[in-house]
């Protein structure tokens, strides 16, 4: 076992770091590993051998919001002009299509027994896995990179024009990130499961950062006038909150953006 992987020292300071997260945050240990600043040891977590009903059914609509999220026009329609007949009609398409593969185990996190794996090692990454990061992957990168384009451009012209820059450039950004995905490019997407303490942490630092953003962003349009002043701050403050909050992620300092160390075995959710 390399250095890389070996278990770190149990200080007292790290006890104590520990000791004050609260319980349903996994133990960190301040110790360098690549730009974070905290890892954490699969061999702290109890190991399942099965996944129980309640949180088979908490993962589903996690995945309701990722796949209705995938036409992006649609998506974007709903929040800026409320309920539409298409819209309603999506999430009703996604909601019966998620709930079968729910009870079929084909969402991460719905399997009927967990997917246990020694981080490192290079197992086959599961099909239904690979599709589903996939789209959520296409969703986190093309609304931050169009929301972002969005605003600067109105920063810059003086007006807005989201939904046509949506019509424009959702599917082109979307499809190259899904296209990325098909040839096994993005993490938790990939072929293989090696790289999975590192790939989730990639993921869920992502989904952090676009997370609040996106929240911080949507507030800040429902609760300023549209005018240029304003229009400035929203830029200043999604581009700070993606800066920021990724950066904090990239610290590990998020729930589930520290690295797990390869040669450890867990449950990967």
């Amino acid at each position: 076992m390399d250095r890389a992987t070996q278990r770190p020292a149990h200080t007292a300071e790290e006890r104590l770091i520990s000791s004050r997260l609260p319980r349903i945050v996994p133990k960190s240990y301040r110790q360098r590993h690549g730009h974070a600043h905290l890892v954490e040891l699969a061999t702290d977590r109890p190991i399942r051998i099965r996944n129980k009903v309640n949180y088979r059914i908490a993962h589903w609509p996690v995945w309701i919001f990722a796949f209705f999220l995938a036409p992006g026009p649609i998506t974007f329609s709903l929040f800026a002009n409320g309920l539409s007949p298409a819209a309603v009609a999506w999430f009703a398409i996604v909601a019966a299509g998620t709930a079968l593969a729910g009870i079929a185990g084909w969402l991460p996190g719905t399997e009927k027994r967990p997917y246990v794996l020694l981080y490192g090692e290079d197992t086959p990454n599961p099909l239904h896995r690979r599709i589903c990061y996939t789209v959520a992957w296409g969703a986190i990168v093309s609304y931050a990179l169009l929301n972002l384009i969005s605003v600067a451009d109105a920063v810059v012209n003086g007006y807005w024009r989201t939904g046509q820059i949506y019509h424009w450039w959702y599917f082109p950004i979307a499809g190259t990130v899904w296209m990325c995905g098909i040839l096994g490019l993005l993490p938790r997407a990939r072929k293989s499961t090696k790289g999975e303490g590192l790939e989730r942490r990639y993921f869920y630092g992502a989904v952090w950062t676009i997370t609040v953003a996106q929240v911080v962003m949507l507030a800040l349009w429902k609760l300023l006038p549209v005018t240029p002043q304003t229009n400035v701050i929203k830029l200043v403050v999604y581009a700070g909150l993606l800066i920021g909050v990724g950066h904090l992620a990239r610290r590990g300092r998020l729930p589930r953006s520290r690295p797990i160390l390869a040669g450890t075995v867990a449950t990967t959710d």
